[in-house]
């Protein structure tokens, strides 16, 4: 084969909210790190075992302000991307490296309105025959809020 592939598919938790940093030209970058977990029974002890994988996530520009305004710590967030090691000079003149997951795709998966229901007791849930008659009722063509 002689095409190569960087590709990485995650989904965890945030470990921290997204931070941001802003530059001259407009242009931003938001950071965070992401939790993956590894569950499995440990054979000669029968004892459960979790291991936590810690993933530097970068996102950029408009995805980056998304990310910030709709995502906080502990969020469940699918992430598509791609490694990108990254060599930089500490400020004791040290050259370091970062590997991080450069973001190019996401989706939230920690709904907004779960997390309201679990602060909160449970709302009312409508009765049998009233989900019935939404069920059956016709709506007229264009007095629906449907884009399409």
């Amino acid at each position: 084969m002689s095409g190569t592939l960087n590709k990485v598919m995650l989904i965890g938790h945030l470990g921290d909210e997204v931070k941001m940093h802003y530059f001259d030209d407009k242009n931003c970058v938001g950071r965070f790190p992401l939790a993956t977990n590894e569950t499995y029974t440990n054979k000669q002890t029968n004892e459960r075992v979790s291991n936590t994988e810690w993933h530097n996530i970068v996102v950029r520009n408009k995805a980056a302000e998304i990310c910030e305004k709709y995502l906080s710590k502990g969020d469940k967030v699918y992430i598509e991307g791609r490694i990108k090691t990254r060599k930089w000079t500490d400020d004791k003149g040290m050259e370091r490296y970062s590997t991080e997951i450069q973001c190019t795709d996401f989706t939230f998966l920690t709904n907004k309105n779960e997390q309201q229901q679990g602060q909160r007791p449970n709302p009312v849930q409508p009765s049998q025959p009233q989900q019935q008659q939404n069920q059956n009722s016709v709506v007229p063509d264009g007095d629906d809020d449907l884009p399409f």
